[in-house]
């Protein structure tokens, strides 16, 4: 039966782990204890807050509001990496979950979908909430993501479990669609390759995958906010590499269907009988080379207008 850590065996396990941790308020009394137990404790629970700023988001992690009374997690990852112990004990946080998910928690396989909530997960899961807007554009800076890595790490190692015991809230509990920005499955191979390796030590992190936004979405975004920076301060768009790179993905979307389409009308003639063999070629490559001028010719148009 895995009983919860004590606040002392908490905090060295996460700063063990290479973490900055600070002790916010009365953390280590601070609990929803008279609601419910807390434990056995089975995982670790991944979340964003929907607010931006570490101090603003910190408080209301400890606090709660109206609706949802404090402590809303145990740690806060503030996007420098820092964690913010804010709760020690029961937490709201995970709220109602599927069974089949804490079942497939605790042996540590693969998870079902979650499409029942029927099971207290603010008695069996520590919580951290990630400081971000979860719209899909607010970042994720690198050191946050390691953090996360870390704190999830820390609190495995310290029961033994294996990196199938951290989960995201959108994992727990139908509707919900936390953490949003990066890959649970991404996630869970980084604090799978930690923990093969003692605490603290240093490791090279894998890659993080998007989840539900895609590399364009995040590019477009990107390029629509460095031109509006480019204007601001110089009065004309500059162009920059995230623009060039959504532009030329149009083209060379555009230039792939006109490909598709005269390959279409090649075949087609071919099967008929209407062209000899060297027409047939004539007309395809006269096609292929119109398309590739069209493609240069809107990439230097647009180096020119920005």
């Amino acid at each position: 039966m895995a009983i919860p850590l004590t606040a002392d065996r908490l905090l060295t396990a996460l700063r063990n782990e290479g973490l900055r941790v600070v002790e916010h308020r009365d953390w280590r009394t601070h609990n929803r204890n008279h609601k419910g137990p807390f434990g056995p404790v089975h995982g670790v629970m991944i979340h964003h807050t929907v607010t931006e700023g570490t101090q603003q988001s910190v408080e209301l992690c400890y606090n709660g509001h109206s609706s949802l009374p404090g402590p809303l997690c145990h740690g806060v990852i503030a996007k420098d990496g820092t964690v913010y112990l804010v709760g020690n004990g029961r937490t709201n946080h995970a709220g109602l979950g599927d069974d089949d998910v804490l079942r497939a928690v605790i042996d540590e396989r693969e998870l079902p979908s979650d499409n029942e909530a029927n099971t207290d997960g603010n008695r069996h899961f520590y919580g951290f909430e990630c400081v971000n807007l979860g719209d899909g554009k607010d970042p994720w800076p690198a050191a946050q993501l390691e953090a996360i890595e870390k704190a999830a790490a820390a609190i495995c190692r310290a029961y033994g479990w294996g990196a199938a015991s951290t989960i995201g809230h959108l994992e727990w509990q139908p509707g919900k669609v936390d953490p949003r920005g990066f890959s649970m499955d991404t996630m869970r191979a980084r604090i799978k390759a930690r923990l093969g390796r003692p605490a603290g030590s240093t490791t090279t992190p894998i890659p993080i995958e998007e989840d539900d936004v895609s590399a364009m979405e995040v590019l477009t975004y990107r390029n629509e906010a460095a031109d509006k920076r480019s204007v601001e301060e110089t009065g004309q768009r500059i162009p920059d590499f995230y623009g060039y790179v959504v532009q030329t993905h149009g083209l060379a979307r555009t230039l792939a269907a006109q490909v598709g389409a005269l390959t279409a009308t090649v075949t087609t003639l071919a099967e008929g009988g209407g062209l000899d063999a060297a027409e047939i070629q004539a007309a395809a490559e006269a096609g292929a080379r119109a398309a590739l001028a069209e493609l240069g010719d809107a990439l230097t148009n647009e180096d020119q207008e920005a």
